[in-house]
């Protein structure tokens, strides 16, 4: 049997961590995906995708992640059926997520907070210089590579498949 599901979209709100009775870690959230295709004459359709997290996995989503930020959740889908308050039978499908990661490149906070609005105006006085980060001053790793590390494959056109 497989039951893997990967999506990557956008969260509609903070995530808010909270504890069972047993003290376990668990936050859900909802994550807009949007669909690989648009019917002409139509806006993009998104599709509303409940999550939960478990643990260690929900107290790094409700650390780093935020409303509107882009996500990538790996897991699988699970069902539950539950009875409403006002006595309806209710079914629920909802990703449990094994994995996250995040989907869109580290923004410059300019100093504050984790924020993804736009940057603040510039000191008086002129342009507000930035260092460069540590990512751009590093030479890559394969620069201290030799050509001798390699060697070369022989061409015959016996494959074994």
């Amino acid at each position: 049997m497989l039951n893997v599901a990967v999506i990557m979209g956008r969260l509609v709100a903070d995530p808010e961590l909270r504890h069972t009775s047993g003290d376990i870690a668990v936050t859900s959230f909802t994550v807009a995906v949007d669909r690989s295709y648009v019917k002409a004459g139509t806006d993009r359709q998104a599709d509303f995708i409940d999550v939960v997290a478990w643990r260690s996995t929900a107290e790094f989503v409700c650390k780093y992640f935020h409303k509107g930020q882009q996500i990538a959740v790996q897991g699988s889908i699970q069902t539950r059926s539950y009875t409403d308050k006002d006595g309806n039978k209710r079914k629920a499908v909802e990703i449990v997520a094994d994995n996250v990661h995040f989907a869109e490149p580290k923004r410059d906070n300019y100093g504050g907070g984790a924020s993804y609005g736009t940057p603040p105006p510039p000191a008086p006085g002129g342009y507000q210089q930035r260092p460069a980060p540590a990512m751009e001053q590093a030479a890559p790793a394969y620069v201290s590579g030799d050509t001798g590390d390699f060697e070369e494959v022989p061409t015959d056109d016996d494959l074994p498949f």
